[in-house]
C-alpha cells in the first residue's frame, strides 16, 4: 500500500544525523513519523538528537550507529527495528561520500570505498529491510539518494562519484515496477548543492581504504570547502522528500541548474541511436525450462 500519510509511520534513515538525512529527519518526524537515525558518526548523532530535544520531539526520535558498508551491523540493525517497531514503513537510503580527486590518482581504495558507500549502502538497505517491509504488509516507500551529478556529464575529478550515483538511479529505475507490485514505492533524491556535510569525506574513510588512498590531499581540500549561504537547506529537501513519497514521485530533484547539461547529455545519445528498422528483441523473463 503507498504511503499516505506518516502519522504513525516508521522512518529508517541512513546517514540521518546531518545534512540531507537530518532535514529529512525532521520534516517526517514533524508530519508524525517515529524517525530512526542511522549514522556512522556518533558526535553527529549527538547533535542530532540535542537538536531533536531542543525542539520537543525527541519522543518520536531514536538513533543508532551504522556503518552501512558493513553488512553484519545492517543486518542487525534490521533486527533491532523488527523487534522494537514490527519493521519499518519508509527507508531512506542517503548515507553517501562525496568522493573528488584526479581520475589518474585513484587507487583501488578510492573506488572501493566510493562505490562501497555510494552503492554498496544502498543494496545492504534494500536486502536487510525490504523482506520485512513486505511480509509486515503495511506497504511502504524506499528513497535512495543518488545526485544530479548522475544526470549530466561531470569532470573526471568528479568520475568515482558520479557513476556510482547513476548506478543507484539506475538500479532503483529497474525495480520500481517489481517493488509495486508489493506495496512498496521508490523515489530517487536527485539533489544539487545542498548544505551538508558531504565534503567530510576522510574523516569518514575506515583506516584500511586511507592508507592506500590516492585521494588524501584532494580530501584535505575538500575538507575545507565552506557551503556558501545560497545552498538549499536541508530541510527544504526534507520537504521536497515528503511530498515525493507522498506522490510516489520517481524522480525527486532540488534544483533546476543543470537542466540544459541534462538535456545535451539525453540528446547526445538520442544522436547516437540508430532508428528503429526492426523489432526490439524479446529479453525474456525467468521460464521454467
Amino acid at each position: 500500500m503507498p504511503i499516505t500519510s506518516f502519522e504513525g509511520k516508521t522512518a529508517f534513515i541512513t546517514g540521518g544525523a546531518s545534512g540531507i538525512g537530518l532535514g529529512i529527519a525532521k520534516v517526517l518526524a514533524s508530519r508524525g513519523a517515529k524517525v530512526v537515525l542511522a549514522d556512522l558518526r556518533q558526535d553527529h548523532i549527538d547533535r542530532a538528537l540535542a537538536d531533536f530535544a531542543g525542539g520537543g520531539r525527541s519522543n518520536l526520535v531514536s538513533a543508532l550507529q551504522l556503518d552501512v558498508t558493513n553488512r553484519e551491523q545492517y543486518r542487525d540493525a534490521a533486527k533491532r527495528m523488527l523487534d522494537e517497531f514490527g519493521g519499518i514503513d519508509i527507508l531512506v537510503n542517503n548515507a553517501g561520500v562525496g568522493l573528488e580527486g584526479p581520475v589518474l590518482e585513484a587507487t583501488y581504495a578510492d573506488y572501493d570505498f566510493g562505490f562501497g558507500v555510494n552503492v554498496g549502502g544502498v543494496i545492504n538497505g534494500f536486502v536487510e529491510f525490504l523482506p520485512q517491509m513486505i511480509a509486515h504488509g503495511r506497504g511502504g516507500h524506499v528513497v535512495s539518494t543518488a545526485s544530479l551529478a548522475a544526470e549530466v556529464v561531470m569532470p573526471e575529478w568528479l568520475a568515482i562519484y558520479a557513476s556510482s550515483k547513476a548506478a543507484v538511479c539506475h538500479y532503483c529505475e529497474a525495480v520500481k515496477p517489481a517493488l509495486g507490485e508489493k506495496g512498496i514505492g521508490v523515489s530517487i533524491l536527485l539533489p544539487g548543492p545542498v548544505k551538508s556535510n558531504i565534503h567530510e569525506t576522510q574523516q569518514n574513510r575506515p583506516a584500511h581504504l586511507l592508507q592506500s588512498s590516492g585521494y588524501k590531499a584532494s580530501e584535505e581540500r575538500l575538507s575545507r570547502r565552506i557551503v556558501g549561504d545560497n545552498w538549499m537547506e536541508p530541510e527544504q529537501a526534507g520537504e521536497l522528500v515528503a511530498e515525493g513519497i507522498l506522490a510516489n514521485q520517481t524522480y525527486i530533484v532540488t534544483h533546476g541548474y543543470y537542466k540544459d547539461a541534462m538535456r545535451a547529455r539525453a540528446e547526445a545519445v538520442l544522436a547516437a541511436t540508430p532508428d528503429v528498422k526492426e523489432e526490439a528483441p524479446d529479453f525474456g523473463q525467468f521460464r521454467d525450462e
